[in-house]
């Protein structure tokens, strides 16, 4: 059983990687390398796999850094079944006919110049069309349902609390008799995001793979309505002043927490205290100018039932949590232009979140250069992204080849992120009742790796790896041994058995004075103590029903389990040479 880790090693965007076993090859993910040119032109070099020898995919949510390159599979010969939640489904046909007209356009662009250069024409990575004729693969599937792949393979799609439709995967394989269980996180939600419902526990794993792209930072903590109210705080006052607020947002998601935010202050206008506080807002309109956005958003509203519980209330009052008086969607190209000629101050939310593509660099370009307005940043900015030049401070950037001055107000608010940061992500390895054998961390920048690397192999103590674009790891389907307990774990087992040796001593002395009644009732409790300890000390329980005829024979069998835990560290030593993951020789 092999998994090689191809996209997202040591980078946040890219996923991609493939599992062999149980006679077959997989997939988790297959999404677009974002950032930098250079870093998005490997999206179009070979995969390191033959896609036609993948049998099937299992996609974990519809952001394109995890589904943008499935397009391309197809075109080179996958043929598969791609396995999604509905809702992933639904978003994934919008989302990839969106990127393919991306490709499309970038690429138009990109042979205008090379035709004046005399160079060979670029083919678009893939279409529109064949962005959304992929979704010919995809099967909708439901949470929690166990999914029969075949006989050796089964898998379970969990709430990750990260978008509408994201799941953590766990992955069943059975090979040679023995069954391996492989947990997949996709992006884990922040707990403290709206609308959607926290990420789902899973309580157990032999390996994980689980993303880091905040593995070494804490998201603000706000009370109550703090974050809320820094966001309205900041909008008013720019509307106040005679400013846009422009919000670059990513369609799918923080576009509809944004909607969310609004709607719960614009619904409370009837109030005098609130009306007259937010008075500017209450009064501007609210422009959605995404095409995906508009689409996406309709999506939401289709699947209410997966919103959390306070979104469900509201729906239970009857108010829809994603509409409100004053908002307007701009489908057209005409309708997006004549925003720039409008001089009534407005809210304007446009993708892409990163700003690196989509109509939000026309609204950056007509407004950026105006003290008077606000560019509010409300998500991550990948390295190398226009969103992250201008959150970083650049005085100037360039945008459509034209130099723009940076003299808007730049804001950006921590808690909006849909990634779970440090805290939750140690949380999500602290929710399995056994340790995994091993964690791989991908999906983060390498800082961030070695932050949470480090963390988790000190309070949690179970290895972690950060693996490399290319890597193989065979994995190792040896049954968890005693020997494979940390030092800590040893400890404690030897402080238990001690305490347990002084527990059947002290009925040994006093066993003779005692009444049968008094006896039993002494076994029970000894019996109890065993069922309520943690580390298994290798004593069959079954003893404790003989105890008196044989309190000689269980002290010592105690004993010598004490003697065995003595010689622990030596033996993890020697196991951990044999099933650290062998790691593959890549000229092999």
């Amino acid at each position: 059983m092999n998994i090689t880790f191809c996209g997202a090693a040591k980078e946040v965007t890219g996923s991609n990687h493939l599992v062999e076993a149980a006679g077959k090859k997989f997939l988790v993910d297959c999404g677009l390398i974002q950032g930098r040119v250079a870093e998005e032109e490997r999206n179009a070099e070979p995969f390191i796999y033959n896609p036609k020898e993948i049998d099937f995919m299992l996609l974990t949510h519809a952001h394109i850094d995890h589904s943008g390159r499935i397009p391309k599979l197809i075109k080179e010969g996958f043929k598969g079944a791609i396995y999604a939640t509905k809702p992933t489904c639904e978003l994934s046909r919008i989302m990839l006919a969106d990127s393919g007209h991306i490709q499309e356009a970038e690429t138009e662009w990109k042979n205008r110049k090379r035709k004046r250069e005399g160079k060979t024409l670029l083919e678009p990575l893939y279409t529109s069309k064949e962005g959304e004729e992929s979704l010919k693969h995809f099967i909708p599937v439901s949470y929690m349902d166990i999914i029969e792949i075949d006989e050796n393979i089964r898998v379970r799609f969990n709430d990750a609390g990260h978008m509408l439709g994201s799941a953590i995967i766990e992955v069943w394989i059975t090979e040679n008799g023995k069954t391996t269980k492989i947990v997949f996180s996709g992006d884990l939600g922040n707990n403290d995001i709206k609308l959607l419902q926290p990420p789902s526990p899973i309580t157990t794993a032999d390996y994980v793979v689980m993303e880091s792209t905040y593995g070494d930072r804490l998201h603000m903590k706000y009370k109550g309505d703090e974050k809320a109210e820094k966001f309205l705080d900041i909008v008013s006052t720019t509307l106040r002043r005679g400013g846009n607020v422009v919000i670059p947002s990513f369609a799918v998601g923080r576009t509809q927490e944004i909607l969310y935010e609004l709607n719960a202050i614009k619904e409370r206008k009837n109030e005098p205290e609130i009306n007259a506080k937010y008075k500017e807002l209450m009064n501007a309109t609210v422009y959605v100018d995404s095409p995906l956005a508009i689409t996406a958003t309709e999506i939401f509203k289709r699947n209410l039932e997966l919103f959390d519980d306070e979104a469900q209330e509201r729906i239970k009052r009857g108010d829809n949590p994603l509409e409100f008086d004053g908002l307007k969607f701009t489908k057209t190209v005409e309708e997006s232009v004549a925003l720039n000629e409008n001089t009534k101050p407005c809210i304007i939310m446009s993708a892409s979140g990163m700003c690196d593509a989509g109509r939000i660099k026309h609204h950056l370009k007509h407004n950026l250069w105006n003290p008077l307005n606000t560019i509010l940043f409300v998500g991550y900015q990948a390295p190398n992204t226009l969103g992250r030049r201008i959150v970083e401070g650049e005085k100037v950037v360039k945008i459509f080849g034209e130099e723009i001055a940076v003299n808007a107000q730049i804001e950006y608010i921590e808690g909006y992120s849909g990634h779970a940061d440090q805290e939750w992500l140690m949380n999500f390895i602290y929710s399995f009742r056994d340790k995994p054998k091993k964690v791989f961390l991908v999906h983060g920048e390498e800082r961030a790796q070695k932050v949470l690397k480090e963390k988790i192999e000190k309070d949690i103590e179970v290895s972690t790896i950060i693996p490399e674009f290319g890597d193989t790891y065979r994995i190792d389907e040896v049954v968890r041994k005693i020997s494979e307990l940390t030092p800590k774990d040893i400890e404690r087992l030897r402080n238990r058995d001690l305490e347990f040796v002084d527990k059947v001593a002290k009925f040994n002395d006093d066993i003779s004075i005692l009444s049968s009644d008094v006896e039993d009732n002494i076994l029970n409790e000894g019996k109890e103590a065993l069922v309520n300890s943690d580390i298994t000390t290798g004593v069959d329980i079954e003893k404790l029903a003989n105890i008196l005829d044989r309190i000689k024979v269980f002290e010592a069998e105690i004993k010598n389990i004490i003697e065995i835990s003595k010689n622990q560290k030596e033996l993890q030593t020697q196991e951990k040479n044999k099933v650290e993951n062998i790691k593959e020789d890549k000229s092999e």
